[in-house]
């Protein structure tokens, strides 16, 4: 759907106008097209802790410019060398000289150790305190700049590269104000990190229209071989779909009894495996909880939180997820801040982050990772259907003053499903343009 105030805070009365009036400004995001460079300039780089040296390493082998001074497209800092609160005078001075001076759609990205990690309790306070620097840049560069903190740990350095490659790329162009950690794990690079994904299978639900299609999309751009699972009243649509990104199709309501074994005896027979399972699949019953009857109740559990558990169980006990596997979900901020009317909605996403949290440390042992994605306002057809108002709400309350594209949620789960990303797990990343509203 059109957002008639961004198109015209973007002309050039529009842009006047809005200054004038202090609305919103929201910004033109720099999104990928196959072939873009990894950052749109130059990089700023500071700091002098543990991962200096890698990140200079992965800089000059994407081919990025590590600038002296700004303009720059990027600024990144290594604050792993911080021990305590005294030495965040570093971060100040780094970056205060150059918050004028980045790109629009810039990126600033802080690297840190995860306080939990740090041994002394001085250290772990310093750490933690970046969480507030980074959340609060994200709010005051603007023109579309994102900030995220990525923690660490030690002994991960060499599982930070394709995090640090999605942050800097247009791919982030919708996450901001994120703290992601980075563990420990054993990873093989792409051989060609614009097709990372090349021979897996990626199974995605809820892929005939929408958020569901555009993952489908982008999963097959990366390499993958992609099935498409819809409930069988959408078959022409996931069809348009499948045969859109040369993959195939499955009709099946995820809901039903047998429908863990039959989708785990499609997959062995046609696939072997599965390399990323995508749990897309997701709908709303919405009343507030004293208007609402228990067959909504029970049909949005079951849909986007219970079928998923059934689901993984079968895949999982049957090795259909290899070792080294993914598991995305798809969760929601209304599952981190809870919203009215959708008591039910919210209670499954919220699961589905649980699920995230708790499957994380029991897959670890194989290599699977388990990760999910809480999007924001996403222009969708679910959306265009809400009231003016809270539509309006929606777009402007985050620090883009505007409403994410399904394509933002699709690259941020191509990024959880990319082999580099091994060290990537037990993660719920907003997708929401750093919304004023939840965490």
């Amino acid at each position: 759907m059109t957002d008639r105030y961004a198109t015209f805070a973007r002309s050039g009365p529009g842009r006047a106008l809005t200054k004038r009036l202090g609305l919103p400004q929201p910004p033109r995001l720099r999104r990928y097209r196959p072939g873009d460079p990894l950052v749109a300039g130059p990089v700023l780089l500071g700091g002098s802790g543990r991962l200096a040296d890698t990140v200079t390493k992965i800089l000059d082998s994407a081919g990025v410019t590590i600038a002296a001074e700004g303009p720059a497209a990027a600024e990144i800092f290594d604050a792993t060398g911080i021990g305590e609160s005294g030495q965040l005078r570093g971060v100040y001075d780094f970056f205060q000289p150059y918050a004028r001076s980045l790109t629009p759609s810039g990126r600033v990205i802080v690297l840190g150790t995860p306080p939990e990690a740090c041994d002394d309790p001085r250290a772990a306070t310093a750490q933690r305190a970046l969480e507030g620097f980074v959340r609060s840049v994200g709010k005051e560069f603007g023109r579309g700049t994102t900030a995220n903190l990525v923690y660490v740990a030690p002994g991960a350095e060499s599982a930070v590269e394709s995090t640090l490659r999605f942050f800097l790329s247009a791919k982030s162009a919708y996450v901001s104000g994120q703290v992601v950690r980075v563990g420990p794990a054993a990873i093989t690079a792409p051989a060609d990190w614009e097709k990372p994904l090349a021979g897996k299978v990626a199974l995605v639900t809820g892929a005939a229209r929408g958020i569901g299609a555009s993952i489908a999309q982008v999963l097959a751009r990366d390499g993958a071989h992609v099935v498409a699972l819809d409930v069988p009243a959408a078959g022409d649509a996931l069809s348009g779909v499948a045969n859109a990104v040369q993959g195939t199709a499955v009709q099946l309501d995820i809901t039903a009894t047998d429908a863990p074994v039959r989708l785990a005896e499609h997959i062995a027979a046609r696939h072997g495996h599965v390399d990323v399972m995508v749990h897309n699949a997701g709908i709303t019953r919405d009343r507030t909880l004293a208007r609402m009857k228990p067959e909504r109740w029970d049909a949005v559990l079951e849909v986007n939180l219970s079928s998923q558990e059934r689901i993984n169980e079968v895949l999982l006990d049957r090795e259909l997820i290899p070792d080294g596997g993914r598991l995305i979900g798809v969760a929601s901020i209304a599952g981190i801040a809870g919203n009215r009317g959708q008591t039910n909605y919210a209670t499954s996403k919220a699961g589905v982050i649980g699920l995230v949290q708790s499957m994380a440390p029991v897959l670890a042992g194989r290599g699977i990772t388990v990760n999910a994605v809480a999007p924001g306002f996403i222009e969708t057809a679910m959306t265009a259907k809400m009231p003016l108002m809270l539509r309006e709400a929606g777009r402007r309350m985050n620090s883009m003053a505007q409403g994410g594209l399904p394509v933002d949620v699709a690259e941020t789960i191509a990024w959880f499903a990319s082999p580099g990303s091994g060290g990537v797990t037990g993660n719920v990343v907003r997708v929401c343009g750093q919304s004023l509203l939840g965490a």
